[in-house]
């Protein structure tokens, strides 16, 4: 079977072939899926604002621009951020860790030590990351969401949000300053290893 790039598939939607578009679908549905989620903290909510990027994708496509991911992402991000302006709140469950491309945590903070008790201390851990994320402002967690979870670029991520590589450079060394401060606060950086959080500020 062929694999297209997405340009290709894009312009196979354009000349109407609509099971071409299905395939982008198919390609990118759990990554946006997944970062709804994480902008949201509801699994319902983000299945319908991905559900609904991908209508308004498939209506708008003739007006992009540039690379379809990015574009894509970007009216993804856009329908989290109404979503969240309506009902004035924050993401109200815990926030998958793990990169979507690939196996590796996103936020490297290992604990120290092995058995239950490190067991215990990791998921403690991961649960407090993810609070203190839907604790931040939604522009700074979105970046940070972006760039340590899903692992895209700088340039990426400013294509993606339409901001300049510099805001995206300084949201995402507040984001990570203030997560550090919640952990300090919460008792728990002090006791692990810190990677992730201490880099690139």
């Amino acid at each position: 079977m062929v694999q297209y790039e997405d340009q290709q598939l894009v312009q196979l939607v354009l000349d109407g072939d609509t099971q071409a578009f299905n395939d982008l679908v198919e390609r990118h549905q759990s990554r946006a899926y997944n970062l709804c989620v994480r902008m949201l903290g509801d699994a319902d909510a983000a299945a319908d604002v991905a559900q609904d990027a991908f209508i308004s994708a498939y209506k708008h496509l003739p007006s992009l621009r540039g690379e379809f991911r990015p574009w894509l992402m970007r009216i993804v991000a856009n329908g989290c951020r109404d979503v969240l302006r309506s009902q004035k709140r924050r993401p109200s469950v815990s926030l998958d860790l793990e990169r979507d491309d690939d196996d590796t945590p996103a936020m490297q903070l290992a604990v120290t030590g092995d058995g239950p008790e490190a067991a215990l201390m990791k998921s403690e851990l991961q649960k407090t990351i993810a609070g203190a994320l839907g604790a931040i402002p939604d522009d700074q967690r979105e970046v940070i969401i972006l760039s340590d979870i899903q692992g895209l670029s700088y340039q990426e991520i400013a294509d993606m949000t339409g901001i300049n590589i510099g805001t995206v450079k300084s949201r995402l060394n507040r984001a990570r300053s203030r997560l550090r401060e919640l952990l300090v606060a919460a008792e728990l950086l002090p006791r692990v290893r810190r990677h992730t959080l201490e880099s690139n500020t």
